[in-house]
């Protein structure tokens, strides 16, 4: 049967273990369908499980119970079909800008001139091609998540997880590299997954939002974000949603005092 589902979590959970044998929830029967060329945005309040979610999808942590599928298939460890871009730039500082995005490609065995060649593509298209022979230290923020971005999309994945990737900029940085972010994928049509604690940012970016309930992690909404792009900060819809998003959030704050 042919289904615009690309990742399916099916009654999630994840539960740590302390050293001293105490169990914590993180994520308690969490369910959700994300369709192909889709951008979500999750929002939730501080320790609901975010970050977690995102890392089981990435296969890079493993669910206590439950299935989280990539295409039908049980996602049990990282693919190429699903990049991340963490907070932190996580770029190698001795490796120059397109050395730091053909990474993947070198680790995949492409020949250096290919990759170097597919490298420089990505970063002409975050706009970086005059930096490609720079070093890290050498960017502004915005910059190097610029390149962050670039060296998860250069693998061609066909999910993108990003989780806060520009929760350490500044105001007006932010707002370029969330504009930025939408032309990538309008001319990628990749299927995004945007962790966010930022609810205007959220609406500005997300065809839909995911919000979460307090500790342990679930989904509390479903929000279909039902405004053409660019979107218009002024617009009374934008700031009625960023209102009902706000009180659900608050809520669930509420229940953890």
């Amino acid at each position: 049967m042919i289904t615009d589902t690309i990742i399916k979590i099916n009654q999630l959970n994840k539960t740590y273990h302390t050293e001293l044998g105490k169990q914590i929830k993180a994520i308690e029967n969490f369910n959700l369908d994300i369709n192909i060329n889709n951008f979500i945005c999750i929002v939730g309040p501080s320790g609901c499980g975010k970050s977690t979610l995102l890392r089981i999808i990435a296969g890079l942590d493993s669910a206590s119970s439950g299935l989280v599928s990539f295409q039908g298939q049980a996602i049990s460890k990282p693919s190429r079909d699903i990049g991340m871009v963490f907070q932190e730039y996580s770029l190698l500082p001795w490796r120059t800008v397109i050395d730091n995005v053909s990474l993947g490609l070198e680790f995949n065995r492409l020949a250096k001139q290919e990759r170097l060649e597919v490298a420089g593509s990505f970063l002409k298209m975050v706009g970086l091609e005059d930096y490609a022979k720079a070093y890290p230290y050498e960017l502004s923020g915005g910059m190097q998540q610029r390149v962050a971005i670039a060296r998860a999309l250069a693998n061609n994945p066909q999910v993108l997880l990003m989780d806060e990737p520009f929760g350490a900029l500044d105001a007006h940085t932010r707002i370029l590299m969330q504009k930025e972010l939408l032309s990538i994928w309008e001319k990628n049509m990749k299927t995004i997954v945007f962790v966010t604690h930022s609810v205007d940012e959220a609406i500005y970016l997300a065809d839909t939002i995911i919000v979460m309930s307090s500790h342990p992690g679930g989904v509390k909404e479903v929000i279909n974000v039902n405004m053409s792009r660019p979107r218009d900060r002024a617009n009374p819809i934008y700031a009625q949603l960023a209102s009902q998003i706000l009180l659900m959030l608050e809520e669930e704050v509420t229940k953890v005092k």
